[in-house]
């Protein structure tokens, strides 16, 4: 099981429960080596709108960008870093009111999909949509019932 570990907190209530939750569900879901350390990280929107125009080619501010630092975790231990998620707190909060839901739920939701990402599923296709989707959603229905 990967560990995520915030390496500085937004202004919202973050549980590590509810993260340790997700950690175990997304390993017990997805059959792929996960023992590492997984950092969050939140940035000012200006900061995060640079990391998407240097890695993205995308000149906007995001909500998230995900970073993997190995293309071969086999050898990986628990206590090295594999991955990195960038969020923008600013953003999340604004996301929390266009799509009704809180902020921490909105972060959960966003953790969710970028540890998939993170383990090689994308969306490119509608397949592959699906295929990530019906992943995300039974974590979520795992960790928040329903």
């Amino acid at each position: 099981m990967f560990s995520l570990q915030i390496l500085e907190k937004p202004n919202f209530l973050i549980s590590q429960k509810i993260l340790d939750d997700i950690s175990r569900c997304i390993s017990d879901t997805i059959n792929k080596k996960q023992s590492w350390v997984v950092n969050l990280v939140f940035l000012d929107p200006h900061s995060i709108q640079n990391l998407n125009k240097d890695y993205r080619w995308k000149d906007s501010v995001t909500d998230v960008l995900s970073f993997h630092y190995h293309d071969d975790y086999s050898e990986l231990s628990e206590e090295d870093l594999a991955w990195e998620i960038v969020f923008c707190e600013e953003k999340i909060i604004s996301q929390w009111v266009e799509y009704g839901l809180w902020t921490e739920k909105e972060f959960y939701k966003l953790v969710i999909h970028s540890v998939i990402h993170l383990l090689w599923y994308d969306h490119e296709s509608d397949e592959q949509y699906k295929e990530m989707q019906a992943l995300e959603d039974k974590v979520w229905r795992k960790v928040f019932g329903g």
